[in-house]
């Protein structure tokens, strides 16, 4: 299942060229990340209040049309989980038009906070946890 989150380009997040800049991107795509997880029940006070928190490990970023002050667009998120301790995410930056700017991937787990390791199970961590654990793309069930 994906997740959308839509983001107006802001003029004080542009480079000297008038392009949104670089590691903006990179924020765009935390804020979709974020708000995934709160829509699928898991808001940071609750994975906070676990002892868990969500982790980004790897990612890599394909600029490939650039984005201007006032631009509206939509940043989407998936997760897909495998064995083992981390997942992968892929994410889109499209245009109104649907032209893809940006495209971001890598890989993230959950790490407990006090033991300041992975969790084993992220997936089953997450449906233990989540109130829509299908919007992370954890069937149940």
């Amino acid at each position: 299942m994906t997740f959308f989150v839509d983001v107006t380009v802001r003029g004080y997040e542009l480079d000297t060229q008038g392009h949104l800049n670089q590691a903006v991107y990179l924020q765009y795509a935390e804020h979709a990340r974020w708000e995934l997880l709160r829509e699928a029940g898991l808001a940071q006070e609750k994975l906070l209040a676990e002892g868990i928190g969500p982790v980004q490990l790897e990612v890599t970023v394909k600029y490939l049309r650039e984005l201007r002050g006032g631009d509206r667009v939509r940043v989407s998120c998936e997760l897909f989980h495998g064995e083992g301790k981390t997942f992968e995410i892929r994410q889109r930056i499209l245009k109104e038009d649907s032209t893809v700017a940006a495209e971001i991937s890598g890989v993230g787990g959950i790490l407990d906070l006090t033991a300041r390791r992975l969790v084993t199970d992220p997936a089953g961590r997450f449906a233990a946890l989540a109130t829509k654990p299908e919007l992370l793309g954890i069937r149940t069930g």
